[in-house]
């Protein structure tokens, strides 16, 4: 029966095995390999106990003392009721790829030493079991031995599988990422740059090589050739649009985040853009219309267009390696002069227009024609006297426009960080001091004062909050014009 056990037992896991899929096959076959091993160290356990059982029975019939020196029959019988150790089991079902280095390494030592000294291996199992009878078998360590050492190996296999999370993509060469260098809770470094391979990420505080980012997960902490952590995590839109390449001035992000909102630009909407600069709203708003949206972006100078349509293909390339799907190909660059392009916006009806000129006023007529009604048209103009100009163009052209709304976008950025002495260490609230009454009243407090080592309690340590001292000043006008039916 002690036979019979570990045969079935190993029949049902060469099943097991046959029936994982190929991509999980590696990983299935370490956790079979861990419970069966279990299940045969129990039976083989089961066997030795009932061999011990019938050597003791043949020892109190026998007064005759039991020879230390075994015969040749002892030796075959010892070598015929050894238990096979779990490697030697599982080592013929198993595929050799499904092996750590360390378990091969393991099983070529045992074969090794079983062929140098086959003598020794038989006299040590079999006077191990009448010594005691609660003696602890070699083969039982170098199976507890073996269980630890595949443990292990499957938890570093699960912990290397479980580091990145589902939807998640290592870093591959061609993305566009941000290196970041944080001093105090200031930024003192700060870069945007294409991996690739053979290439050297280049700062004050040393240098990494490209090769040493890739195949890491993004937002991690690399060392320079200095020892000085820096930041690598993936270019945001919004870190694309203030890094990338420019010709003229961009739309800043928080600019057209105000301009999206007036818009109110849906998936699905067809928008026009005059002004394409460098590209800037052009990816915010082929990123608002989606696949099923349209942008048809307009500029009268063609290198400015030209950095803007590079821009936007760099971009596709770079989100393409990030999520392993494409960016929507839903912007149309034309080289046209807004003013007189009635020709090219025959057939066009827009759900909002975004004008970014020197003279929006000039413009109008030609866009109020293919806006729908009650659509918003949204100027962005940098000087105030601007907006007087096209107020003044709306008051003696009559267009069926309707101000809504003259804004600026104001950013103010804090600094929020715990109060720090001189020497660096935390400061410590510090409770009033009390009246003598108050003191008598009160029970003795210890001082606030924190030692070295100790965590200070939740609300013991004082915050210092200010404007900070890098400001992002005044960017543009954003005025809001309604299309009016009359």
């Amino acid at each position: 029966m002690a036979v019979q056990m570990p045969f079935a037992g190993l029949v049902f896991m060469n099943r097991l095995v046959r029936m994982s899929t190929p991509g999980q096959r590696h990983l299935s076959n370490r956790i079979i390999l861990v419970e069966l091993h279990k299940c045969l160290r129990e039976i083989k356990t089961f066997s030795t106990g009932s061999v011990k059982w019938n050597k003791d029975e043949e020892d109190s019939s026998d007064p005759a003392p039991p020879s230390t020196t075994p015969t040749s029959r002892q030796a075959l019988l010892s070598r015929r009721r050894r238990p096979l150790s779990p490697l030697e089991r599982i080592s013929g079902l198993l595929p050799q790829d499904a092996l750590s280095p360390e378990v091969t390494q393991l099983r070529e030592q045992n074969q090794q030493d079983t062929e140098q000294d086959p003598d020794i291996q038989v006299s040590v199992t079999n006077c191990a079991p009448e010594e005691s009878g609660h003696g602890t078998h070699p083969e039982n360590e170098d199976s507890e031995t073996l269980d630890a050492q595949l443990k292990g190996t499957l938890h570093e296999e699960k912990r290397l599988m479980s580091s990145t999370l589902p939807g998640e993509r290592l870093l591959v060469f061609g993305e566009l990422l941000v290196a970041e260098y944080r001093k105090k809770g200031r930024v003192e470094f700060r870069k945007m740059f294409k991996l690739q391979a053979g290439e050297r990420l280049h700062s004050s505080w040393g240098t990494i090589l490209h090769d040493d980012m890739a195949g890491q997960p993004a937002g991690r902490f690399l060392k320079t050739s200095r020892g000085v952590p820096i930041l690598t995590r993936r270019a945001s839109l919004q870190d694309y649009v203030l890094y990338m390449k420019r010709g003229p001035a961009i739309t800043y992000p928080k600019d057209a985040a105000t301009m999206l909102m007036m818009m109110d630009v849906a998936e699905g909407d067809c928008v026009l853009e005059s002004g394409s600069g460098s590209g800037a709203m052009s990816l915010f708003l082929s990123r608002a219309v989606g696949s099923k949206g349209r942008v048809l972006s307009v500029d009268v100078r063609e290198d400015h267009l030209k950095r803007a349509a590079q821009n936007y293909s760099h971009w596709r390339t770079s989100w393409n390696l990030r999520r392993g799907e494409e960016w929507p190909d839903n912007v149309q660059f034309h080289n046209a002069d807004l003013f007189t392009a009635s020709p090219l916006l025959a057939g066009w009806g827009f759900h909002a227009v975004a004008l970014d000129l020197i003279n929006p006023h000039l413009a109008l007529p030609t866009v109020t024609q293919h806006l729908h009604p009650g659509a918003v048209c949204a100027v962005y103009i940098p000087n105030i006297t601007q907006v007087i100009e096209l107020l003044e163009g709306l008051r003696c052209l009559a267009y069926p426009l309707l101000c809504e709304r003259i804004i600026e976008v104001p950013i103010r950025d804090w600094k929020v960080a715990p109060a720090l002495r001189k020497d660096g260490s935390n400061c410590v609230s510090k409770a009033p001091i009390q009246d003598e009454d108050q003191k008598e009243e009160t029970p003795d407090e210890t001082d606030t004062e924190m030692t070295p080592g100790k965590h200070p309690a939740f609300g013991n340590i004082p915050y210092i909050a200010r404007p900070h001292p890098e400001q992002l000043s005044h960017t543009a006008f954003l005025v809001k014009l309604r299309k009016c039916v009359q």
